[in-house]
């Protein structure tokens, strides 16, 4: 066989394509793991969306290729939701084009513009997707600090003249993963401005808009004058309607940046099942803010629960406002130790801050996608173990 290509040699495997495996070869040792670590919900959609999949998927012209741009009516679907939920008013025609969830529009948007040496600026903690799809395009990757103590927000005065100048990409992710923070519209205004004044595209990933808690809603980058003309966003059905497993997602913002992804995309993949679409037009059209309110009262228990674990298992964190995720600081011990010592002896899978960049070399990431019983079993094995330690 050949040898592989370069660009495999420096990449690391996908932080969870690990995890999965060393969890499946214990379970297959007859370990009971208890996950705490992927963020993928474990409540159903609403009936109405599966209803809609199946009536649609019997239709008997439902089958064929759906097009690049997916259908129209799930567009304009999109552009209702950002109308209804952020007072945005979208082209669907030229403004929104669907996803195979969001993950393949992020590497995809960084293909699309970063040729070798270009420079994207990225979170020093973040979706692990942002710096994969940059080095994967040859790209030259900036982190930005996100300190703990200015509440984790990009510290924009910390990117330098010169990095600004070479930079063609700025991402940020708020309501964040996987630190759970939050940014309100002052900030959004002052990354839109940067954005303007240095020429440079905001990708903003904001998959975790619809997942809060104590009364605080999420705004969009797009809710800031003129950030249409420098901004993209990254919309997503996995987190909002317990849709992960649908992949179906979508990018959303200027005209010029969806062309450019298009471009791409289009010599990548194809659309979705058209009943796929159909359920999701179901999901953003009808899904209520009570249900939202219910399924969010869900995770908001569960969060609570690992909240009041943490000191007891040698754990520290703020309480998140939003997203799946507890961002704990590790105590007495090194992250990855507590992370492998925490899989191997108190069967305890969390994922490690590391896989997020350099700012989470001191942190783990808990995820509240799993039943509160699990969840407080969990936090017990882990309490004990650590104060066996």
């Amino acid at each position: 066989m050949p040898s592989k290509a370069q660009r495999l040699e420096n990449l690391p495997p996908y932080v969870f394509a690990t995890i999965s495996q060393q969890v499946r070869e214990m379970q297959l040792r007859g370990i009971d793991i208890i996950r705490m670590d992927i963020g993928s919900p474990d409540l159903p959609p609403v009936d109405f969306v599966m209803d809609a999949l199946d009536e649609s998927a019997r239709q008997p012209n439902a089958h064929g290729y759906s097009g690049y741009r997916g259908i129209p009516r799930f567009r304009e679907a999109v552009a209702r939701y950002y109308k209804n939920r952020f007072d945005v008013t979208l082209n669907p025609e030229t403004q929104v084009l669907p996803l195979i969830g969001s993950k393949e529009g992020i590497v995809n948007l960084t293909f699309a513009y970063i040729d070798r040496d270009d420079v994207a600026l990225i979170p020093a903690i973040g979706y692990p997707s942002y710096a994969m799809g940059t080095q994967l395009a040859g790209g030259t990757i900036c982190y930005v600090p996100m300190p703990a103590e200015s509440s984790f927000l990009l510290d924009m005065d910390a990117i330098t003249s010169e990095q600004a100048k070479k930079a063609k990409l700025l991402w940020c992710n708020y309501p964040n993963n996987p630190t759970g923070a939050v940014a309100d519209l002052a900030f959004y205004e002052r990354v839109v401005a940067f954005c303007k004044e240095h020429d440079i595209l905001l990708a903003s990933d904001n998959p975790y808009c619809d997942v809060t808690y104590d009364g605080y809603q999420a705004p969009s980058a797009l809710q800031v004058e003129g950030a249409l003309d420098t901004t993209i966003e990254f919309m997503s059905m996995s987190k909002t309607f317990n849709m992960a497993g649908w992949r179906l997602g979508a990018a959303v913002g200027s005209a010029e940046a969806i062309k450019n992804l298009l471009h791409m995309k289009s010599n990548v993949d194809s659309g979705h099942f058209i009943a796929a679409y159909d359920a999701g037009i179901a999901a953003m059209d009808e899904i209520t803010d009570a249900w939202l309110a219910e399924r969010n009262a869900i995770y908001q228990e569960r969060r609570d629960i690992v909240m009041a674990g943490l000191a007891d298992a040698g754990l520290e964190a703020t309480t998140p406002r939003a997203s799946l995720y507890i961002w704990a600081r590790v105590q007495g011990m090194s992250a990855i130790d507590y992370v492998n010592s925490a899989r191997d002896e108190a069967h305890v899978s969390i994922a490690p801050g590391a896989a997020y960049g350099p700012g989470g070399k001191d942190y783990v990431r808990i995820s509240v996608t799993n039943t509160a019983e699990r969840l407080q079993e969990g936090m017990q094995r882990l309490k004990t173990w650590y104060n066996k330690k």
